[in-house]
This record gives structure tokens, sequence and C-alpha cells, in this order.
């Protein structure tokens, strides 16, 4: 046990909340009693990317935290009980990169030079057109020239390249990959990893599990195909992908495109004239763009399209699909299904369409709109199918509706 000042990084779920205690930006805890680390006190990480073993990129929020007082060291990774914990500020995924690099470089052998190759290594190539490699247990690479290259393949090494189309990859255990200039590439693939691109035109990968992604840059592109992966592109024309098991993908920049394929993933593209697909099992998938489209075929899934002229649609059994905009479309096919064209806030007439085609499944619309329903037997075939606009055939605006087995709408609940 011993009394002094760090800095650390902590990971929250969603609402700030970890293990039902509530935090607050901007606010110092104070724990009383024994402080004993993965027992007792207040818990961060000093190595940023090891928040991700307890925390996991998708729907995970992260924080730098400044720890005081009484400290008590796990001995399997970087974390820290302590008994005061201040939270500082939010930060990124790319913070967390930015910092995991810093965090590996301080702790390396200044000395060494480039292309070094043992442990606790350190290279930096700054010159134009150079390169930096540093393959060593816990080493670090820095290429900042122009046209430079950057590579950290050893465990929890870090790499970057801030450099004119440069490039940077850290395949290590727990390591950092950052590219930031113009034309970069990044790209970490182990577990654990985080992978950074903000430069116009950079990509980003991170496979690893555990992993995360970011290209903000226009016409950017990222992809997180580990399992809790995340994966974030929120340039012009920019793609984002995440595939792994419960992971999360976003892709907010104009005519942008993002899908989550993985059980349990989301997927959410709010950019114009964007896309968003999530396939996995208990998937949600959300486009609000104008001209957005919308799709989430897994089991139990989600669809959200609020854009003008979207589109929803949600095939998985028991899923949703609701689609709020002008001229928009919302079709729901899976069993128990429901499909709805939501009102928006003026109730101006919407001309959109909600179908559902689904076994015992509903359809609803506001006025102006139309719905379409089926009648299913026992076996699933289909036996019946019905069109109405809403204030025709006894349809009323906002109510849900199915077919029964003559073939009539009747209300639904």
């Amino acid at each position: 046990m011993n009394k002094e000042t760090i800095v650390a990084y902590k990971g929250f779920n969603a609402d700030l909340t970890c293990r039902g205690f509530q935090f607050e930006i901007g606010k110092t805890f104070k724990h009383e009693g024994e402080v004993a680390a993965c027992s007792s006190g207040f818990h961060a990480c000093e190595y940023p990317l090891d928040c991700f073993g307890y925390y996991p990129p998708p729907g995970s929020v992260f924080a730098e935290c400044e720890q005081s007082g009484d400290l008590s060291r796990h001995e399997d990774d970087s974390k820290v009980a302590s008994r005061t914990l201040s939270i500082k500020a939010a930060i990124t995924i790319p913070g967390l990169v930015k910092a995991a690099i810093e965090y590996t470089t301080q702790r390396c052998d200044k000395k060494k030079s480039d292309h070094v190759k043992g442990n606790q290594s350190a290279s930096s190539a700054t010159g134009y057109r150079s390169a930096s490699s540093a393959t060593g247990y816990r080493s670090a690479s820095s290429a900042t020239g122009n046209q430079s290259a950057s590579s950290a393949a050893g465990d929890q090494s870090a790499s970057s390249a801030t450099g004119y189309q440069s490039a940077s990859s850290a395949t290590g255990y727990r390591s950092a990959s950052s590219a930031t200039g113009y034309r970069s590439a990044s790209s970490a693939t182990s577990n654990q990893s985080a992978s950074s691109a903000t430069g116009d035109q950079s990509a980003s990968s991170a496979t690893g599990d555990q992993s995360a992604s970011s290209a903000t840059g226009n016409q950017s592109a990222s992809s997180a195909t580990g399992d809790w992966s995340a994966s974030s592109a929120t340039g012009d024309w920019s793609a984002s992908s995440a595939t792994g098991n419960q992971s999360a993908s976003s892709a907010t920049g104009n005519q942008s495109a993002s899908s989550a394929a993985g059980d349990q993933s989301a997927s959410s593209a709010t950019g114009y004239q964007s896309a968003s697909s999530a396939t996995g099992d208990q998937s949600a998938s959300s486009a609000t763009g104008y001209r957005s489209a919308s799709s989430a075929t897994g089991y139990r899934s989600a669809s959200s399209a609020t854009g003008n002229q979207s589109a929803s649609s949600a095939t998985g059994d028991q899923s949703a699909s609701s689609a709020t905009g002008d001229r928009s479309a919302s079709s729901a096919t899976g069993y128990w299904s429901s499909s709805e064209i939501a009102q928006v806030e003026d109730k101006h007439y919407q001309h959109a369409v909600a179908a559902a085609y689904g076994y015992e499944s509903k359809a609803r619309a506001p006025q102006g709109s139309a719905i379409v329903c089926v009648y299913r037997n026992d076996d699933y075939e289909l036996v019946h199918i019905r069109a109405s606009k809403v204030g025709e055939n006894g349809i009323e605006p906002e109510v849900w509706y199915t077919l029964d087995k003559d073939g009539e709408f009747i209300k639904a609940e």
C-alpha cells in the first residue's frame, strides 16, 4: 500500500455507473474503509487499453481520472484501487489510443534507436519518408515524417505515424495504433488493441478481441471485427463495420454506411444518404439521415429509419421496424414482428407505408399513410394479405392492426 497521485483511465456503463455506483464527470469521490485491488476502493487502470478488459468499447464510456491517497495495485494488469478518485474528463477511443502510446513510450528506453527489437524498447523516425519499427515487449514506435511508416509488434506495444501518407501498425497484445496524417492508415489486430486514423481518406482496422477502431477523417473507413469490438467512422463518405459478437458500429458522416453483423450488435448511420445494417441476433439498426436506409435481420432485432424518404426493414422473429420520414417505408417480416410509420412532430401527411408480413405480425401508421397486413395459419403459410390507406376501411391512425382468419382488419394489442 502506498500513497501517491497517479493519472488513470476508467470505464463505465453508458449512464456513468460502475458496479451500481453513480459517477459524474468533474466530481471527486472518496472511499471509506479498506483499499484493496479487486476487493474495495475505487478502481481505474493506468494503461488506458486495460479498460477494455472490464468495459468493452461498445456501449461503454471512458474517462481520464486522478487517483490518490491509499493505492493498491492489481498483479495481473495495471488496475489500481484508490481511496480517492477524481473523474477529470471524458475521453474518446482516439484519445485512449493517444494516451496508450504516451504511456508505452514513457516506459521505454529512450536511448535506443530505430528498428529496436529488445524488450521495453523505443523506436522513432521523424525524417521525410522515414520508417520506424519496435517489435519488443512493451515497445513503442513513432514515425512523424511525411510518407513515414511505423510498426510496433510486441506485446503492450504502441505505434504512431502522424506524417503525410503515413501508416501505423500495432499487432501486439494490448497494443495501440494511431495514424493521423493525410491518407494515413492504422491497424491494431491483437487482443484489447485500439486503432485510430483521423486524417482525411484514412483507414482504421482493429480485429482483436475487445478492440476498438475509429476513423474520423473525410472518406475514411473503420473496421472492428473482434468480439466486444467497436467501430466508428464520422467523416464524410466514411464507412464503419463491426462484425464481432456484441459489437457496435457507428457512421455519422454524410453518405456514410454502418454495418454490425455480430450477435447482439448495434449499427447506427445518421449522416445524409447513409445506410445502416445489423444482421446479428438481437441486433439493432438505426439510420436517421435524409434518404437513409436501415435493416436489421437478426432474431429479435429492431430497425429504425427517421430521415425523409428513408426505409426500415426488420426480418427477424419478434423484430420491430419503424420509419418516420416522409414517403418512407417500414417492413417487418419475422414472426410476431411489428411495423410502424411514426407520426412526425408537425403531423403533416407522410404518404408512407408500414408492412407486416410475419406470423401474428402487426402494423400501424398515421393519417395520410397506409398499412399492409397478412394472416398466416399455424403452419406459417400465407392465407390472406390486405392493404389499406389510413382513414379508409375503418382503419384509424396510429392504431395497431392485423388480419383475422377471414382476412378482415382487426385491432391488435
